[in-house]
């Protein structure tokens, strides 16, 4: 089975608030971001619509659909869009959450989206929410959803924004956030780029934690190299497949995945075998975080 366990989605690019994130598709799903702003009259994100992300989703099996929110940055995916959206099409989306610790109410809030609006899990973002991972609001969040068996999807901040708060994103932050919530699965997104190193540690000390590859395939060179070292420290079954939609497809991300080692070709640099590769793209990842 294939799961994709990154894809973002959203109604217009206004519920990103302050979060610019790029050009990164066809024109043809462009939209402008804040039409009339000089600074960022030649910036662009795509389109990712409900309808939109549901035409891209035949590669896969199941496909994670991530809220978010941050009233740091004034941003807001709505949970029950999100929830409106994956409950049509249970047999195949999962639905996780966006939930901003810094609210009052936040654990609370992490038990309606459970319970009314039947999401699955929860999307965090530490630099771009403003709060320290261990914050205590924070920490009522993680104990909610390990109650409920809600994994959390990690944001580590890339891409930033100029409010984003970078200290609050490196990976090593969340070492205490696994020794206190054992059984609560973590995914550390992007690989905790810029900071993988820290992510590769984590992953070989917390059973519980588990990284994403999204994002990385936009960048081969960073990609083969840091593929190698996951390898090498043997925690290469740690890793889940994410395409981090709409900004590149599973399809695509598959076959760049598939021809990582086309880089060390005709050197002496070390590959990752084949088989590590496809362990990657059709990891059992619904049970790995108890969505089974």
């Amino acid at each position: 089975m294939i799961v994709d366990c990154h894809t973002h989605v959203w109604q217009s690019p206004d519920q990103l608030g302050q979060m610019v994130l790029g050009d990164c598709t066809p024109q043809s799903r462009l939209r402008p971001i804040r039409p009339g702003s000089e600074r960022f009259s030649q910036r662009y994100i795509p389109a990712a619509d409900a309808d939109y992300h549901w035409s891209q989703t035949g590669t896969v099996d199941k496909t994670f659909v991530l809220g978010f929110k941050s009233r740091h940055l004034q941003a807001e995916v709505p949970n029950r869009y999100v929830a409106d959206y994956v409950n049509r099409f249970p047999q195949k989306l999962i639905g996780f959450a966006g939930i901003d610790p810094t609210e009052a109410g936040a654990a609370d809030e992490v038990r309606f989206v459970r319970g009314e609006l039947r999401l699955r899990g929860i999307t965090l973002s530490p630099p771009n929410q403003d709060f320290h991972p261990t914050d205590t609001r924070a920490m009522r969040v993680y104990a909610a959803a390990e109650e409920l068996g809600m994994p959390i999807l990690i944001h580590p901040g890339s891409p930033f924004t100029e409010q984003s708060k970078m200290e609050f994103g490196r990976p090593i932050l969340l070492d205490e956030v696994a020794r206190t919530f054992p059984r609560l699965p973590l995914i550390v997104a992007h690989l905790g780029y810029p900071w993988v190193d820290e992510t590769i540690c984590l992953l070989g000390k917390h059973a519980n934690v588990y990284a994403d590859i999204s994002g990385m395939m936009r960048q081969p060179w960073q990609a083969y190299n840091t593929l190698v070292c996951v390898h090498q420290y043997g925690v290469i079954d740690k890793l889940l497949f994410g395409s981090d939609f709409p900004y590149t497809v599973a399809t695509e991300c598959i076959e760049s995945l598939y021809s990582l080692n086309q880089i060390a070709h005709g050197t002496n640099l070390p590959l990752v075998p084949r088989e590590a590769l496809r362990g990657i793209v059709e990891r059992d990842t619904l049970p790995l975080l108890g969505l089974a």
